[in-house]
C-alpha cells in the first residue's frame, strides 16, 4: 500500500474544491453520479425526467434526514441511480444490438442476492418492466419475492441454486400463470426431481443448465472460475443431463444455456474468452437437438471502486459499452458462421446495477493523535541514561543521519520501557520517554519526502503516526467486505472540501473491535493505508460518506456488538432540484436485536426491576431513584444502538 507522506500540519490557503476532487477521486470512482461543489460538499447528480442530470448536495440530505430525527450513521439510497443503472445497462446492450445488426433480444436479470431489501428490488422491478428486466433467484424465499413483484410476463425469473420440490412446485406454477420462470440444473441428478414434478403437476418445465468453464479469470473471485468452481456441470454430466431429458421426451424444453465466470471481473479479455467457451458448448447442444434460445451470461460486469479503470481486482479496464459489444460481437460471430438464430442474451449484472446506488454516512466523535505534549526544557535529576539518550538523538537528526537515528531512537524508548516494566523509573518519566520518541518520529516523518530514496523500514512510519478518527458506526453491519474480503470503497468527507484535509488517519469504528477499522483507502495517488482528513473540532460535526456500498453490504452486515441496522432514507431527486424522502426506516432499537439473538426486552426490563426493588429494600436507593433507573433502561431499550448525543 502507498502511503501519503506530504507535510500535513500546514493548511493551503489556495486549496479548492477541485483539490479536493482530485485528491479523493470522485470524479474516476463517482463516473457522472457524484461531484464536489464549488461550496466544497458532495454533490449527487441524479438522472431525472430525460436523463438530464440535477444536483443534489450530500449535506442537504443530511438536514432533511436530521429534521426527520435520522441521525447518524444512517444510508441513503438513491432511487434516480437505480433506475439510471437499469435504464443504462439495457440501453447499452440494446445500441450494441443495433449497431451489429444482432437479431435477439436482451434480458436483465437481476440477483435478488446482491441486495434483498424491497424497496431495492420492488424499484428495480418496476421500473424495469420497460426493459422486460426480470430477476435471478437463489432460494425459495427469493424465489417468492420474484413471484409476488415481477408483473410483466415477459421478463425472466431464473431460478439458481439446489432445488427442493416446493422450489421446482412454485417455479412450475410460475409456468402456469404464463412467466419465463427458468430452473437452471447446478447438478446432474436436479434433473430427475424437475422430470417426476412436472409430470405430476402436467405442466412443461422451462429448462436451463449451468456450465462448468474451463476459462479462469483474474480479480478477487478468481478461485470461483475454472475447471474447480463449484457450481455447474461438466462435459460428461451435460451429456447425461441431456440423456436423461430426451429419454423423459424433455429435451424440446432444454431452453436455457447458463455460465457464471465470477463476480467482479476486471479483464474484458476473461469475459471474451468465457463467452466463447460457452458458444462452443451452445453449438454443440444445438447438435444433440436441443432447441435453447436464450444464453445467460451470468454477472461479472464489475464496478470500478478505485477509480482506476485497470485490471485491478477493485476496477475494470472497460466500460458497460464495451462489455456490451464485446458480448454481441462473440456471440454473433461464433453463431453466424454455423447459421444457428442468435439466441436471446441474459446477464445477471447485480453489482454494477446497484453499487451506485447507496451511500453510507456517519460523523465522527472523537480523534487520538500520536504526538507528544510540549517537550520539557529540561530533564529531572533522576531521569536515566535511556531518556537523556533519548533527547540528545533527536537534536541530530537530519537527511544524512536518518536511518542511523531512527534505529536509536526506537532502542532507547524499548530501554526506556523496561526500566518502567522493572520498577526502575515512574510513570511520568515513562511518559517523557514517549513524548520524547514520539516527536522523533515527526521530525523524521517530516524529513523523508525530501529523500530520492525512502529505507524500507521508514516507508510505513506515517501510518504508525496516523490520527484514529472514531467513526460513528460499524464495519461489520455496515460494511462487512471491508473487513472479510479487504474490499475497498471510495472514502471522504463530504462538506469543508475547500478546506485542505490536513491530518493523514484511519478511521475506527465504534465496536471495540481491532478489526473494526478502515485503513485502505484509494486516492489520486494510488492505494493507501491512511486518508487526509480535516482537523476535528468537537463543537462541529464532520461527516464521512462511504460510497458504491449499494451491493451485497446490506444483506451481509450482522449484529457485532449488537450493533443494528442503520437509519434508511430513500431518496428520489426531482426536476426542480428538490428531493423527496420517499421511504424512511428507523434503525433497530436495542430491543429490536436483543429480541433477534433470543432475548426478551420485557423480561430483562422485569429482573432488571426485581434489582432495583431489592435495592430499596436494602436501603441502597430510594423509591425515585428507581423509578429514575428504571426509567433510563426501558428508554434504553427503546432506543438506537448506535452513539447518540
Amino acid at each position: 500500500m502507498k502511503t501519503q507522506t506530504r507535510d500535513t500540519q500546514q493548511a493551503d490557503t489556495t486549496w479548492t474544491h477541485e483539490h479536493s476532487a482530485g485528491l479523493y477521486g470522485i470524479t474516476e470512482w463517482g463516473g457522472k453520479y457524484f461531484a464536489v461543489s464549488p461550496k466544497g460538499e458532495v454533490i449527487v447528480r441524479a438522472p431525472v425526467g430525460d436523463n438530464r442530470l440535477e444536483e443534489v448536495s450530500l449535506m442537504e440530505i443530511v438536514g432533511a434526514l436530521a429534521e426527520r430525527d435520522l441521525t447518524m450513521p444512517v444510508l441513503i439510497r438513491l432511487e434516480n441511480l437505480v433506475d439510471a443503472r437499469v435504464r443504462s445497462l439495457n440501453e447499452s446492450f440494446a445500441d450494441a444490438m443495433r449497431a451489429a445488426g444482432y437479431r435477439g433480444e436482451f434480458r436483465g436479470a437481476f440477483p435478488v442476492k446482491v441486495n434483498q431489501q424491497s424497496h431495492v428490488v420492488q424499484e428495480i422491478a418496476r421500473f424495469g418492466e420497460h426493459y422486460h428486466h426480470g430477476l435471478e433467484v437463489g432460494s425459495k424465499a427469493e424465489l417468492l419475492v420474484a413471484l409476488s413483484v415481477i408483473r410483466d410476463r415477459e421478463s425472466v425469473i431464473v431460478c439458481n441454486g439446489y432445488k427442493d420440490a416446493e422450489f421446482i412446485d412454485l417455479g412450475l406454477q410460475a409456468v402456469v400463470l404464463g412467466y419465463k420462470c427458468f430452473f437452471v440444473l447446478e447438478n446432474p441428478d436436479e434433473i430427475e426431481l424437475i422430470v417426476k414434478r412436472s409430470a405430476q403437476m402436467g405442466v412443461e418445465p422451462l429448462i436451463g443448465a449451468r456450465l462448468k468453464l474451463s476459462t479462469k479469470v483474474e480479480g478477487h473471485w478468481s478461485k470461483d472460475s475454472g475447471e474447480r468452481s463449484l457450481f455447474g456441470l461438466t462435459a460428461n454430466q451435460l451429456v447425461d443431463v441431456v440423456d436423461k431429458m430426451k429419454q423423459a421426451g424433455l429435451l424440446h424444453c432444454f431452453r436455457l444455456l447458463h455460465f457464471h465466470l465470477g463476480s467482479q471481473i476486471p479483464n474484458i479479455r476473461n469475459i471474451r474468452t468465457g463467452l466463447l467457451e460457452a458458444c462452443r458448448y451452445y453449438i454443440a447442444l444445438i447438435n444433440e437437438g436441443a432447441p435453447l434460445g436464450y444464453l445467460d451470461i451470468g454477472g461479472g460486469l464489475a464496478v470500478d471502486y478505485d477509480g482506476t479503470s485497470s485490471t485491478s481486482g477493485y476496477s475494470r479496464n472497460y466500460n458497460i459499452k464495451e462489455y456490451c459489444v464485446d458480448i454481441v460481437e462473440a456471440i454473433q460471430e461464433s453463431f453466424d458462421q454455423y447459421d444457428i438464430p442468435h439466441p436471446t442474451i441474459i446477464s445477471e449484472s447485480g453489482r454494477a446495477t446497484v453499487a451506485h446506488t447507496a451511500v453510507l454516512l456517519f460523523n465522527i466523535l472523537d480523534v487520538t493523535r500520536f504526538e507528544p505534549r510540549a517537550i520539557p526544557d529540561s530533564l529531572p535529576e533522576d531521569a536515566p541514561e535511556s531518556v537523556v539518550n533519548l533527547r540528545d538523538v533527536i537534536a541530530g537528526i537530519s537527511p544524512a543521519t536518518l536511518q542511523e537515528c531512527y534505529h536509536d531512537i526506537v532502542h532507547y524508548r524499548d530501554q526506556a520501557q523496561e526500566l518502567f516494566a522493572q520498577g526502575e523509573i515512574d510513570l511520568r518519566l515513562r511518559a517523557v520517554a514517549d513524548d520524547l520518541y514520539l516527536a522523533g518520529l515527526k521530525k523524521i516523518a517530516a524529513i523523508i519526502p525530501t529523500l530520492k530514496r525512502v529505507p524500507s523500514e521508514l516507508e510505513t512510519l506515517a501510518d504508525r503516526l496516523a490520527d484514529i478518527y472514531y467513526g460513528n458506526f460499524s464495519v461489520f453491519q455496515s460494511l462487512p467486505d471491508s473487513w472479510a474480503i479487504n474490499q475497498i470503497f471510495p472514502i471522504m468527507p463530504i462538506h469543508r472540501l475547500c478546506e485542505e484535509p490536513t491530518r493523514q488517519a484511519v478511521i475506527a469504528d465504534i465496536t471495540c473491535d481491532c478489526d473494526g477499522k478502515l485503513d485502505n483507502f484509494t486516492l489520486m495517488d494510488g492505494y493507501s493505508n491512511t486518508i487526509p482528513l480535516h482537523p476535528f473540532n468537537p463543537d462541529d460535526e464532520y461527516y464521512i460518506g462511504v460510497f458504491l456500498v449499494g451491493a451485497y453490504q446490506e444483506t451481509l452486515g450482522d449484529l457485532h456488538n449488537l450493533f443494528g441496522d442503520t437509519n434508511i432514507a430513500s431518496i428520489r431527486v426531482n426536476e426542480d432540484r428538490s428531493f423527496d424522502v420517499v421511504h424512511e426506516f428507523h434503525g433497530d432499537s436495542i430491543s429490536d436485536v436483543l429480541s433477534y439473538v433470543e432475548y426478551e426486552p420485557h423480561t430483562l426490563l422485569q429482573e432488571f426491576r426485581r434489582k432495583a426493588e431489592a435495592a430499596v429494600k436494602e436501603g441502597r436507593i430510594n423509591v425515585a431513584e428507581r423509578q429514575r433507573m428504571l426509567g433510563l433502561f426501558a428508554e434504553s431499550l427503546r432506543g438506537y444502538t448506535y452513539f447518540e448525543k
